[in-house]
């Protein structure tokens, strides 16, 4: 009897979790692992609002899938999946295809402009490594082109975050960091440089409770960036924003949509029933109806029993989802009985610039400023550990002893 193949695609927080534990777990005698995942490396999705700003190197956030995989133990393919032929248990690449006996999908998230008109034509979106740095170059070209013309245009300079959410919030706190130092850079008046965040709703950061939200606000208002909360954008356009119900512009020479993800579009071409975009999963984090299809991170939906919703789709869930779904492979494997997801939250930090955050931590106690900064600075270097092991914490980790 042929041993059983594992599949897993996508080399996310969710699916490298996952590889890495199963060939922990695994002898290569019990499965054959295969991890198919687009790129070489493996990024960290929570630092892109970094590279997207300018703050730190696009390298910094990604690390080779060989320093964290043992090539011995998992066969690695580099390829784009297409579909998903479950009738078949195979997996359709762009170039080859793959067949299964057990299946974990972790193919990540990609934006959702929820239908606004030109969104998706002229914003840029924070998705992966390269879209991050397209922004962060095309931010500094804007004032590289406004200190070389002759009668430029203040609107060049000004940056137009769409989303008050974690990602947009966390960006424009970058922005805050980089863009006196590029108005340094290219001897630009630091008030010609604007920094707008629009949100719909009628507050910023929805995690976060009123006293911490006040906070935020301030602290990013008081380095320069402006707040247009409770302001629907009604369109995209070449030139801005258009919101409002009096159809206001905003123009920029930059804008950034952030307000919105949704799991991946190979989810709908493989058939899988979707709520949001995502897949509903069992308490196992399997397919309901399906014996060996687990589907993990932001490609689904996982339900907390006690608030009667799901849960949040974070960096902290998809580590933790990886790890169980590894765990009930191998009891399939071997006959033994599955467990059952429970979140184990760890609190939740966001970054607001280099120097400052807010966050609750450890049953809902409340830090700000510099001491909220250094423990997203944990945070950050305990996903790194997760994901790839102490190698890449002292490779990769934002305290680094060296």
């Amino acid at each position: 009897m042929s041993k059983p193949k594992i599949v897993v695609l996508g080399a996310g927080y969710a699916g490298l979790v996952t590889t890495r534990k199963l060939s922990q777990k695994l002898s290569p005698e019990e499965a054959e692992i295969v991890l198919i995942n687009k790129h070489n490396y493996h990024y960290e999705s929570t630092w892109l609002h970094e590279v997207a700003a300018g703050t730190i190197n696009p390298n910094q956030a990604r690390f080779m899938l060989t320093d964290a995989v043992n090539p011995k133990k998992v066969r690695l393919i580099y390829d784009s999946v297409l579909e998903v032929k479950r009738d078949e248990q195979r997996v359709v690449l762009e170039n080859s295809e793959v067949t299964y006996d057990y299946l974990v999908v972790a193919l990540g998230f990609v934006s959702n402009t929820f239908g606004i008109p030109g969104m998706e034509e002229h914003a840029f979106a924070i998705t992966d490594i390269e879209s991050s740095r397209l922004i962060a170059e095309h931010i500094e070209y804007q004032f590289a082109k406004y200190a070389s013309e002759e009668n430029p245009s203040d609107d060049s300079l000004t940056i137009l975050v769409g989303g008050g959410g974690f990602t947009g919030i966390e960006f424009v706190g970058e922005l805050a960091e980089k863009v006196p130092q590029l108005c340094k850079k290219y001897d630009i008046d630091r008030s010609k440089a604007r920094i707008i965040n629009v949100e719909a709703a009628p507050s910023i950061l929805p995690v976060f409770d009123d006293d911490l939200v006040t906070y935020a606000k301030k602290s990013l208002e008081d380095r320069g960036v402006e707040f247009r909360i409770g302001t629907p954008i009604k369109e995209c356009t070449a030139e801005g924003f258009i919101v409002g119900d009096d159809k206001e512009l905003i123009k920029a020479g930059t804008v950034v949509w952030t307000g919105g993800v949704t799991g991946n579009p190979v989810l709908a071409k493989s058939g899988f029933e979707l709520v949001k975009g995502k897949v509903n999963v069992d308490a196992d984090l399997r397919v309901p109806g399906e014996e060996n299809i687990f589907i993990l991170g932001d490609c689904s939906w996982v339900m907390d029993k006690e608030a009667g919703r799901p849960y949040p789709p974070t960096g902290q869930l998809a580590t933790q989802e990886g790890a169980v779904a590894a765990d009930n492979i191998a009891a399939l494997i071997r006959n033994q009985p599955l467990k059952d997801f429970v979140f184990h939250n760890k609190g939740t930090v966001a970054s607001l610039g280099i120097k400052d955050g807010i966050g609750n931590i450890l049953d809902g106690n409340k830090i700000r400023g510099k001491a909220a900064a250094a423990m997203k600075k944990v945070v950050d270097d305990r996903s790194l550990f997760m994901v790839g092991g102490p190698k890449i914490v002292l490779k990769k980790g934002k305290f680094r002893p060296f």
